[in-house]
């Protein structure tokens, strides 16, 4: 009897251990693990240089149906080649706070101007490319950009190293590993405009087989972001929970 109640105790915790995702979010790993993952928010390197609130692992959390998708999507660039890069995924509504305290705490450092150049932090919001509220917490949203597999992508990114800004050369922004698209990811700047015509014709044509390969599967870009897409009708409550390890 009471090894029973000891199995049924180790069950009853196990259970509780594991987590699983709410409603039908999924990790994209079970989906599609041949997909690339480089969740900024879950690391320093990014626009804020500290770690988002609930991105406790850097796993992407999508919305089931965006998951299978993005999948079709790999499939696709696969025969080129050429792989998806997860930059950001499912957002907790925590994290969207996150940005919105930095944003508001009257300092910016020469790391942080990296990504917006040409103004003030402060302007972020008037400019639209932060927002109180986002459709990534709905499972729905993606950052991204492409791999091409047949180079070398393992140049990794140095905190202590001082890199020109996000609109500068491939070669004097902080690397990405990957193609080069004419700014680094969350570039908030012209340039960073899906149709900019300030980039070379060969930036141009990556972006543009971005957007095709996302657009025949669904996903919508945004005009000012080249990396950010979503797929209508998939996502419309906005969720917090954490970002935890995703569990074999």
């Amino acid at each position: 009897m009471q090894a029973a109640i000891l199995i049924s105790l180790i069950g009853q915790v196990t259970s509780l251990h594991a987590q699983p995702l709410p409603g039908d979010f999924v990790y994209l790993r079970d989906i599609d693990p041949t997909i690339i993952q480089d969740i900024r928010y879950a690391t320093s390197n990014n626009f804020t240089g500290h770690r988002l609130a609930g991105y406790d692992a850097p796993e992407c959390v999508v919305k089931r149906e965006v998951g299978l998708r993005l999948k079709a999507v790999q499939q696709e660039l696969a025969k080129q080649n050429l792989s998806l890069k997860m930059f950001d995924c499912y957002r907790p509504t925590r994290a969207v706070a996150d940005m919105v305290t930095w944003s508001k705490n009257g300092k910016e450092t020469a790391a942080e101007h990296r990504y917006n150049p040409s103004f003030a932090k402060a302007d972020l919001f008037r400019r639209g490319f932060i927002a109180h509220h986002s459709g990534h917490s709905t499972g729905a949203a993606l950052d991204l950009t492409l791999v091409d597999l047949k180079v070398d992508n393992s140049a990794v990114f140095d905190p202590n190293k001082d890199y020109a800004d996000c609109t500068a050369p491939e070669a004097a922004r902080a690397p990405e590993g990957s193609v080069d698209m004419g700014t680094g990811y969350d570039c908030a700047d012209p340039r960073g405009y899906t149709a900019a015509t300030s980039i070379t014709p060969a930036q141009r044509r990556w972006r543009g087989l971005l957007v095709a390969a996302m657009g025949r599967q669904g996903f919508v870009n945004y005009a000012k972001e080249w990396w950010h897409f979503s797929l209508p009708g998939v996502g419309r409550a906005a969720y917090d929970f954490p970002i935890s390890p995703r569990r074999q």
